[in-house]
């Protein structure tokens, strides 16, 4: 029987509807297709810094995240012009840092409050920034990005512009299971990758693991003796950091300008007795990470002993191995002892560190 006009329409409904579902099934956005398997590992460790990386549960190690904080932290568009990378301030040469007391590399141009500090062994490090005002390596990221005078970026602007980029949504799915690009994807995998920055195959430590043909001379041996004597109650182990915060005589009145930027550790704890304390930082690579302290105030490595042996400002909360038993303020070192001491830091450079190309720019 031919089909009524009510019937003919019906039927090229339902023909209509399963050709849509067709289209449908065979344009499913790539979310819906099962998550590639990751694969996680641990980047070595030298015996004597420890047995395993440490990273904090939610955020494992992949090699796919690894991979994808690797071009993150060399991409410009992670800035709100597009135009500045974390690597502009921390450069892989400088043992990443960057060479200036003050950088002016961010969008602004203006110059920083504080020092580049040097990436060295953060899976290592409690609390970060000189005045440990991040917790971790996942929520550090977020103070560079959003800062207006390092990185100007809106974060969900971020998150819409990663999301139309040719390349990173399938780098995003790889690592994290998902091609949701989220601001908390975004540190996780820049957390990944600045895990891996370790740093423990110097002089110094191919000496004190025994490594054949590596013996440091009569002078550095001895300004390591006098290191550990003087200097490595706060630059303890070979971590070279107690991961504590001393006020180290720098200066003897705090401003409150800037919200109380002068305050340094007692600006986060609200804490008068942590007025002018900073993060120790870590002593490895340190002849290449001039200039030094949180301001940049020091330009060599001579300047900074010379601080400790006659420079050493008295305030309330000056840290007790900087007073002596007289009194008096600082180390008690001779001109001789200083420059032993200064062959002893240099052992402390790390040539693979700064020459790993698994680091290196992916551009």
């Amino acid at each position: 029987m031919p089909f009524q006009p009510l019937q003919r329409v019906l039927a090229y409904t339902a023909l209509l509807l399963l050709v849509l579902q067709l289209l449908t099934a065979c344009s499913k956005p790539a979310s819906d297709a099962p998550a590639p398997q990751v694969q996680r590992f641990l980047p070595p460790v030298p015996p004597n810094l420890g047995a395993e990386v440490p990273y904090p549960d939610h955020n494992p190690f992949t090699q796919a995240g690894v991979a994808l904080g690797r071009m993150l932290f060399y991409d410009p568009i992670l800035s709100g012009n597009n135009q500045v990378s974390c690597a502009s301030c921390h450069q892989p040469d400088k043992a990443f840092a960057d060479g200036k007391a003050l950088s002016t590399a961010g969008v602004s141009g203006r110059p920083l409050q504080r020092n580049t500090p040097a990436l060295i062994n953060l899976a290592w490090m409690e609390g970060l920034f000189w005045d440990g005002g991040a917790k971790n390596l996942e929520s550090l990221v977020f103070g560079p990005l959003t800062h207006p005078d390092e990185m100007g970026q809106n974060l969900k602007e971020l998150t819409s512009e990663l999301q139309r980029h040719a390349t990173y949504p399938r780098l995003f799915r790889q690592a994290f299971g998902s091609d949701s690009i989220t601001s908390a994807n975004i540190a996780r995998a820049l957390a990944q990758f600045q895990r891996t920055l370790i740093s423990a195959n110097s002089r110094y430590d191919k000496h004190v693991r025994g490594e054949s043909g590596e013996k440091l001379t009569l002078s550095e041996l001895q300004g390591m003796a006098l290191f550990r004597r003087h200097c490595a109650a706060c630059h303890a182990t070979d971590s070279f950091t107690d991961q504590a915060y001393h006020n180290n005589g720098l200066d003897s009145v705090f401003s409150t300008a800037a919200e109380g930027l002068a305050y340094g550790r007692g600006r986060i704890t609200r804490r008068q007795q942590d007025v002018g304390k900073y993060k120790t930082p870590t002593l490895r690579n340190v002849a290449l990470t001039a200039p030094y302290m949180h301001d940049g105030r020091f330009a060599t490595l001579d300047q900074v002993l010379e601080h400790y042996r006659s420079g050493v400002m008295k305030s309330a909360t000056l840290d007790a191995a900087l007073k002596q038993a007289d009194g008096q303020p600082g180390i008690p070192i001779s001109s001789a002892e200083k420059e032993k001491i200064i062959l002893f830091l240099n052992t402390l450079t790390d040539q693979a560190f700064l020459h790993n190309k698994a680091w290196s720019n992916p551009f």
